[in-house]
């Protein structure tokens, strides 16, 4: 159906019914109102609600748009929703840090208030009456004092002259005004999921379109010298296969632009997936790897711990913590290290691409930021932005991964080559061993306890990957516990690597809470504390916190909710457990409480997690339940199992074989989530709940059983009784 058609209803001869397709101008319709980019709504009546951000499954596509029917009082089930692709009307496109809600929060309302206001100034217009008297509900403009009322799309073509109303002026329902915001909302995708729809890149077809897969060398950084191309095209429904000599440093994150350069590969185009991967088993490629086989994950680890017993670079020094830990009553000490993870999002890397007859490329790709994909294109491709088209896919996970535009400049590359459309798909492998990895980390702590089990001092040395972090790195150490130990200091050494770092669910986060929660429970019980109740203390009176921002209040908060709800200091039976753990994390207060228990041979068995949550209002109530319970899922999944070792410059893990996560019947049968909901802007919750996780499971397992866990993943650990 072209836009403006629509159905013609007739009745037929006898009892019956047809439906016609008649063009919107034969039928007299008027043009349809589209104030802005984000709002469209046809003289039927049909309202379509742009989603401006990718929707990797954390319900953008749902929760923003909804931001839209709020002001534009619209019945929600009868508005229709498009996923937008890349576009510069619509500012902060990208879905990663958390942002997407709060980016959105005032900018979508106003437009939909926008759309709103110029509605009722058109029937206004229309009656002759003050647009003051004037009022909305679902869908239609009421003017109480005469009884009238009209549709949308009945006002549609009147409004559409109307000029549109400066947003920054128009006033906001208040909260407790809303009739949308706050409650539950199914994903406006879920049907299509459970059917199988073509939501995915994977689902893309073209009439004469090509399948194309690569490969890279197992080592990273490494490029081809030479490969047996001539034997893979020579098999069957082979197209084409190359090398791509691409940017030896590529893996390396440029400190002047938001992506990197094109990896060396070698690509193979076929004319189906089965043919492309036949020819990929047997290509036979010689690497330039000489440099980098050295690398592994035993001398990261080895050059780590000698770093942490040497000075290093000073990122923080209150008080005098030399001092104090030598005149405290009880020193406590201990070493935490973390592993190098990988996304490994339910789907692997794809992308579609074509070529254009104006000489640029059109893409398909479920990447998280559009915008920049496109500018890669650009910059690394030749192809003028004005001419690089970017629709968005659903995209099957994200977490950080599709941050990259790597995927997207190898489709880029192919299709330029191969001069017709294309579809490029990463294996398991592909995804596993070539991912850009949640880096590993070390941490040295030493507490220092007065006589009354104050914490009077502490001193944390790191030894991390030097990666990009989503906050300038020493302000790290400005952030919890800083400001509420009289003496705190904080070193930093580096450990250099050929790792290919990223962002990964709650950048830094998640490796400081693991650490700093574990040991904060271990500093509460040294000081025969209850650690709910240290933590309290450790947070001191209520104040708020600037540059950075901090706010003790809700943390307590949070922290007070998930103790009672999780029924904290009740007796529990041998061998089980409470653990409680909260932290700070893209402007959201997260506390969970872990109730588990462990068997006689090490078996864990996690029967509830209960969490707070206080990110300001909720959006979608339920959108925002499956994310903490998602961030839950996620995070027991890594801490039980996953880790990627690398040996000989390369990763050695490559599929759910060897890198397992959790499975349906191990997943805890009670997730309870909590909300404290404030009138403030809201913050993201994509990420905030995943951090406290992982040391929530670890001091409940201290609780079952009084064993210490200081590394992860607990597969590597034995968990007998103590």
């Amino acid at each position: 159906m072209k836009r403006r058609s629509f159905l013609q209803v007739s009745a037929l001869a006898g009892g019956g019914l047809m439906l016609g397709l008649v063009s919107a101008r034969a039928a007299g319709a008027d043009e349809s109102f589209a104030p802005n980019a984000f709002i469209s709504i046809d003289s039927a009546g049909l309202v379509t609600l742009m989603a401006k951000n990718p929707d990797m499954g954390q319900g953008v596509k749902t929760s923003l748009p909804m931001l839209l029917a709020e002001e534009l009082d619209v019945d929600f089930a009868r508005v229709r929703v498009l996923q937008a692709g890349a576009d510069a009307r619509m500012a902060d496109q990208g879905s990663g840090g958390s942002q997407s809600v709060p980016q959105s929060w005032e900018q979508l309302r106003r437009a939909g208030a926008a759309a709103r206001q110029m509605l009722m100034l058109a029937a206004a217009e229309r009656w002759g009456v003050a647009v003051a008297e004037m009022s909305t509900d679902k869908g239609q403009v009421l003017h109480v004092v005469s009884g009238r009322r009209a549709g949308y799309g009945e006002l549609a073509a009147a409004a559409a002259r109307l000029k549109a109303p400066d947003p920054a002026g128009l006033t906001l329902k208040p909260r407790a005004e809303f009739k949308l915001l706050g409650r539950r909302v199914a994903q406006v995708d879920s049907a299509e999921i459970v059917r199988g729809a073509p939501l995915f890149c994977g689902d893309t077809q073209r009439p004469g379109l090509l399948h194309a897969v690569i490969a890279k060398s197992p080592v990273f950084g490494a490029r081809p010298l030479s490969a047996n191309l001539d034997q893979i095209k020579a098999m069957a429904g082979v197209r084409d296969a190359f090398l791509v000599e691409g940017d030896a440093e590529a893996l390396k994150f440029p400190p002047e632009r938001l992506f990197r350069g094109l990896q060396p590969f070698v690509a193979i185009v076929a004319t189906s997936t089965w043919a492309a991967l036949k020819a990929k088993q047997a290509l036979v490629v010689q690497w330039d790897d000489s440099a980098y086989k050295q690398h592994s994950s035993a001398a990261y680890r080895a050059t780590a711990l000698r770093r942490l017993a040497e000075p290093g670079e000073l990122w923080r020094d209150d008080g005098d913590v030399p001092g104090e830990l030598n005149r405290a009553a009880k020193v406590v000490e201990a070493t935490y290290e973390l592993p190098i993870l990988a996304h490994t999002t339910m789907e692997p890397m794809s992308c579609f691409a074509e070529p254009t007859p104006e000489g640029g490329l059109r893409f398909i790709a479920p990447c998280q930021f559009p915008g920049v994909a496109a500018k890669a294109v650009e910059t690394l491709l030749g192809v003028p932005a004005a001419k690089v088209e970017v629709q968005v896919a659903r995209l099957g996970g994200g977490f950080g991964r599709r941050f990259e535009a790597d995927f997207v400049l190898e489709a880029g590359t192919i299709a330029l080559r191969t001069k017709a459309p294309i579809r490029l798909m990463y294996t398991r492998e592909d995804d596993m061993r070539h991912d850009f990895y949640r880096p590993f980390g070390w941490q040295r702590l030493r507490g220092g306890l007065d006589a009354q089990g104050r914490l009077q001092a502490l001193h944390v040395k790191h030894a991390r990957h030097a990666f990009r972090d989503p906050v300038t790195p020493k302000l790290r150490a400005s952030l919890y516990p800083a400001r509420f130990v009289p003496n705190y200091r904080v070193e930093v050494a580096m450990v250099d690597s050929n790792l290919p770092a990223g962002a990964y669910r709650a950048p830094g986060s998640n490796l400081n809470a693991f650490m700093l929660e574990s040991f904060t429970d271990e500093l509460a019980h040294a000081a025969g504390q209850d650690p709910l109740a240290f933590r309290l203390a450790l947070l001191g009176k209520d104040r708020e916190l600037k540059e950075p921002e901090f706010s003790p209040t809700r943390m307590k908060g949070v922290l007070r909710l998930a103790a009672e709800k999780a029924g904290w200091g009740r007796r529990l039976p041998r061998g089980s457990g409470m653990g409680l753990a909260a932290y700070f994390s893209h402007g959201g207060y997260v506390a969970h409480v872990v109730e588990l228990s462990v068997s006689h041979t090490g078996g864990v068995t996690v029967q509830r997690v209960t969490s707070a949550v206080d990110v300001g209002p909720i959006v979608n109530l339920s959108g925002a339940e499956q994310q903490v319970q998602g961030s839950v899922i996620d995070g027991l999944s890594s801490s039980l199992w996953q880790e990627i070792t690398i040996e000989n410059g390369a990763a050695v893990q490559g599929n759910f074989d060897d890198n397992p996560h959790l499975r349906m019947p191990e997943v805890p049968p009670r997730i309870d989530v909590h909300f404290i909901e404030r009138d403030i802007a809201p913050t993201g919750l994509g990420e905030p709940a995943f951090p406290p996780l992982p040391p929530a499971l670890g001091n409940a397992i201290f609780a079952a059983i009084g064993k210490r866990v200081r590394s992860l993943p607990l597969r590597k650990h034995d968990l007998s009784w103590s």
